[in-house]
């Protein structure tokens, strides 16, 4: 457990990262380092959103394995438990742990596939103001590891007000930075997923899409992780859990914007087991 003093060092030092900060992806590797510092955790995941609908996109992420992302992000839109979308400015943190009880069942996230990694807690973050939501984040703790702590939750709450404006501040800067007419012209693209979000088909100009919006290691595909947070929003919709439309806007590069929004395919009875085309 980190000291007072500790966590005030760590205050200041995330309102520096931030009042400096130009860039979203940056500013957000910067200040997950700069937490661990003060608050242990073994996974995360901290995503962007579109400041209207809420929807995720651009993610940064460490989760415990990579081919189970699709059903990760399908149960984190389905889980009504400590939802992002219910979080507020005046309170924007929560943990499982406290908001379930203990009984960490209640979260379908857990239930379904994070027990299977021994998670023992997990503590919610969104970045809203009276602009929008800007992101959402969650620190995972697993094994024996501790609940977190009242004086950790106290830390994060307080460093979510100067991260919030930074990220804002990140997201406008996009339409300064460069010029959309300078940037390569690309087609409209789709991607198909199956109802349990598996990439089934896309056009070609899909992978350079991705690729953008989420650079990969050297050498890797790119994961369409974009994709299916819109996706899995239009499951969230269609289950009841929340009524914002399955779309997110998205900054690619050099000042341009793109929007992603998904919808089934064909016309059958709602409920049915039919594709998600996610358009681009």
């Amino acid at each position: 457990m980190a000291t007072p003093a500790e966590f005030a060092r760590s205050r200041e030092q995330v309102v520096r990262i931030c009042d400096s900060a130009t860039d979203a992806r940056a500013l957000r590797v910067q200040l997950l380092d700069g937490i661990r510092q003060v608050v242990g955790f073994d996974f995360y995941a901290w995503l962007l959103t579109d400041p209207a609908t809420s929807v995720g996109s651009a993610p940064l992420a460490d989760v415990p394995h990579l081919r189970e992302l699709p059903q990760l992000i399908r149960l984190k839109y389905g889980t009504d438990v400590n939802r992002w979308t219910t979080l507020t400015a005046a309170s924007p943190v929560a943990t499982l742990q406290d908001a379930s009880g203990g009984d960490l069942s209640r979260s379908r996230l857990w239930r379904e596939l994070l027990c299977r990694y021994d998670v023992s807690d997990v503590t919610s973050v969104v970045h809203r103001d009276r602009f929008g939501c800007w992101g959402f984040f969650e620190l995972w703790r697993s094994g024996s590891a501790t609940a977190f702590s009242p004086a950790e939750i106290d830390y994060l709450t307080e460093i979510t007000p100067p991260v919030t404006t930074a990220l804002r501040r990140c997201q406008a800067n996009t339409f300064v930075a460069g010029s959309a007419a300078d940037a390569p012209r690309i087609g409209p693209a789709v991607l198909l997923l199956s109802p349990g979000l598996e990439v089934l088909q896309q056009t070609s100009e899909t992978q350079d899409y991705l690729r953008a919006i989420v650079p990969p290691a050297e050498g890797r595909a790119p994961v369409p992780a974009s994709a299916y947070n819109v996706a899995a929003q239009l499951l969230a919709v269609e289950d009841g859990i929340d009524q914002n439309p399955p779309s997110a806007r998205v900054h690619v590069s050099e000042g341009r914007w793109v929007t992603l929004r998904a919808a089934r395919i064909g016309d059958a009875p709602a409920g049915a087991d039919r594709d998600i085309a996610v358009t681009i």
